[in-house]
């Protein structure tokens, strides 16, 4: 992992480069406001040379449907689990998954609401109803999500062509996630935070093992409170994006970032 850590860094920075339209305000959006004029997630998708497949995860009783997207690589690859945020597996978020496959990873994105729709399926059960989705995500039992990302990150580290490094990357609520199973999973070779809040348990800040990436936006106090708690949990890493709000990143444009994050290392 650590020669490949720079990799994974540089990817994540362009990550950030994409500048939002929208805020998430309380994660509450009509189903209206959410349609993007032109999905550029999906024509960025569709035009991707690389291997990328569903599969079906058993975790427990349940079945975790799950996004793959395999690099076009010669020796085996370091795998990164996904995490979607609050609007649960869209286009975007395979656009990611792919873009970390392009950088070099296995990469794999569950849909946390498998089996939770009116139909049995999982996000697209909700006819694009971002409301309905962000309560739905919101009401998941915390160890189910704990159970299903084990599951996923067991079985993306078993592929014949990964070589068993699992990290994690994760998106708003997504992030938050990232960091709670970074506290459940100590093997994990890194946890990437996109504006996600840290954990406030002391155990729980004690039980994370791998080094913790954060990206936060520099006017974004409702999240940025978490990161400057005293005695609080440190990042191994963290930008700071001079975005003007809490980013919204599956309805966002991409553009070019007109100056540069402030870096650096960061405790609280």
């Amino acid at each position: 992992m650590k020669r490949s850590l720079p990799l994974l860094l540089a990817l994540v920075f362009a990550m950030c480069s994409q500048k939002p339209a929208v805020d998430h305000a309380d994660h509450g959006m009509t189903s209206a406001a959410a349609e993007p004029a032109v999905n550029w997630a999906k024509q960025a998708l569709d035009k991707s040379p690389r291997h990328r497949e569903w599969v079906n995860v058993k975790a427990g009783a349940r079945t975790v449907s799950a996004f793959v997207v395999y690099p076009e690589v010669k020796s085996k690859a370091t795998s990164v689990v996904v995490i979607h945020e609050i609007f649960g597996m869209s286009d975007w978020v395979q656009m990611e998954a792919d873009e970390l496959a392009a950088a070099g990873y296995i990469a794999i994105a569950p849909d946390l609401l498998s089996g939770m729709g009116a139909n049995g399926r999982g996000t697209s059960d909700f006819a694009a109803d971002n409301n309905a989705i962000g309560k739905a995500i919101r009401d998941l039992p915390p160890d189910q999500i704990t159970s299903d990302l084990n599951a996923v990150a067991d079985y993306v580290s078993k592929l014949p062509a990964a070589n068993g490094k699992v990290a994690v990357a994760g998106f708003c609520w997504g992030g938050g996630q990232s960091f709670r199973f970074a506290t459940n999973r100590p093997s994990l070779a890194a946890a990437f935070v996109f504006y996600g809040p840290g954990p406030e348990s002391p155990d729980a800040i004690a039980a994370i093992k791998a080094p913790v990436y954060g990206f936060y936006a520099g006017n974004d106090a409702r999240i940025g409170a978490t990161v400057n708690r005293p005695g609080g949990w440190f990042l191994a890493y963290s930008t700071v994006v001079p975005l003007p709000r809490h980013p919204t990143r599956a309805r966002s444009t991409p553009t070019a970032r007109s100056s540069p994050p402030r870096t650096g290392r960061r405790s609280a």
